[in-house]
């Protein structure tokens, strides 16, 4: 019985790192949301802002997805809340934006990995691929605006 018992104890931590993970995923786009906002308020032309206000559209995507994921394996509506302050000026906004989706990308290729859902794994491999593209985005603007 007491292998039976630290197997369910590992179980058990397993499930509560995933969900901890999905919290972070949605707090992550949450926070993006926020972000995207104000980076494309301070887009030096229409272009960029608009295509800063289409990644920020991607991002409510992923948020609303990860939401209904985090409510159909808890039960519960998450609480999400800002955890990375944006930057106040266009070229620090853009190097924290696109490093931020850039680390993204791997977060979400984990939690994909670790997930034997298909909706779940899908959901998170194309948000990865969004966010890739993202980066592509942020990094161009970047260097034009350096």
């Amino acid at each position: 019985m007491f292998p039976f018992t630290n197997y369910l104890d590992a179980i058990n931590r397993q499930t509560n790192q995933f969900i901890s993970d999905i919290e972070q995923a949605i707090n992550g786009e949450y926070s993006a949301i926020d972000c995207y906002a104000k980076l494309a308020n301070l887009a030096g032309n229409k272009q960029e802002r608009e295509q800063i206000l289409e990644i920020r559209q991607d991002e409510i995507k992923h948020y609303h997805h990860f939401v209904q994921i985090y409510q159909n394996l808890t039960g519960r509506q998450p609480q999400p809340k800002i955890i990375e302050d944006c930057p106040n000026t266009y070229l620090a906004g853009l190097e924290f934006a696109l490093q931020d989706e850039q680390k993204t990308v791997d977060f979400y290729l984990d939690i994909s990995d670790k997930s034997t859902d298909p909706y779940i794994k899908e959901a998170f491999q194309r948000a990865a691929k969004d966010e890739q593209s993202h980066a592509v985005w942020f990094l161009y603007y970047y260097v034009k605006a350096k």
